[in-house]
């Protein structure tokens, strides 16, 4: 379910849940708790990979509709406490991108200090990553709407997540959703490269400024107000949601 590559001073956290590495809870808590023990394990970089073509096809949608309500907070909070971890996290995090990344896989790239993509090998089916939550029935929570203005500017990011497009790689470069494109293969040694740069500058300096500079992003997570748990849970549950959420689950049975 997520693999743990020691490279050096580095740990890469590899999404290994077949086939697409969707966010279930049990994913979820890995991830979480295998961020939170990694600056304490002498890790002093952390790189976010995937598989070749697909990074994660965000949450676990047939999983969590079966989950009752209180169950789906946990899981809610669980997924938000993630996004805090890797947003105040004391060592630099790059996602390694190496394929599609909808939803919930965006989300967790956008939290990350650089973004590596892959570029397709085929012009025609190219690699798509965004915050496409309001195609399949879900308000996109206000912490997460933050990390992408942040990242990209606010109108720009309105004009994505109201719309709920996807970007291929190339454009999503262009925007600055990701910060570099390079061929699959190369996602995560690319990821490691730009990392064991960054190292090498003296470390107490670069740390501190790298904290002062994510203080904005931080703060976010010390509001309960900006992730709004129990109104997503409303909306969840909500007449519209359940039924774009249940035709989708069918429409990925046939």
């Amino acid at each position: 379910m997520l693999e743990t590559i020691r490279h050096d001073a580095i740990v890469e956290l590899r999404l290994a849940r077949p086939p697409v590495n969707a966010l279930g809870p049990e994913l979820v808590h890995a991830l979480r708790s295998a961020m939170e023990s990694a600056p304490a394990s002498g890790a002093r970089g952390v790189v976010l990979s995937g598989r070749p073509g697909m990074f994660s096809a965000g949450l676990d949608v047939p999983t969590l509709l079966q989950l009752k309500r209180e169950d789906l907070i946990a899981f809610w909070q669980d997924f938000f406490g993630l996004c805090a971890t890797l947003a105040s996290s004391p060592i630099p995090v790059v996602a390694a991108v190496g394929g599609h990344s909808p939803a919930g896989g965006a989300v967790l790239s956008i939290f990350c200090d650089y973004r590596v993509m892959a570029r397709s090998l085929d012009p025609a089916k190219p690699f798509r990553i965004g915050l496409n939550e309001v195609q399949v029935g879900l308000a996109v929570p206000e912490c997460i709407q933050f990390a992408l203005r942040r990242l990209i500017g606010g109108y720009r990011a309105e004009r994505l997540m109201v719309s709920g497009t996807m970007l291929d790689s190339e454009q999503a470069l262009a925007v600055g959703l990701v910060d570099e494109l390079v061929p699959a293969e190369q996602v995560v040694p690319r990821a490691l490269e730009w990392l064991q740069t960054l190292l090498k500058l003296p470390p107490q300096a670069m740390s501190t400024t790298r904290l002062l500079c994510r203080s904005d992003l931080i703060e976010v997570f010390a509001d309960p107000t900006r992730m709004s748990v129990d109104e997503f849970a409303d909306g969840w549950f909500g007449a519209e949601t359940q039924s774009v959420l249940k035709a989708l689950v069918a429409s990925l049975k046939k």
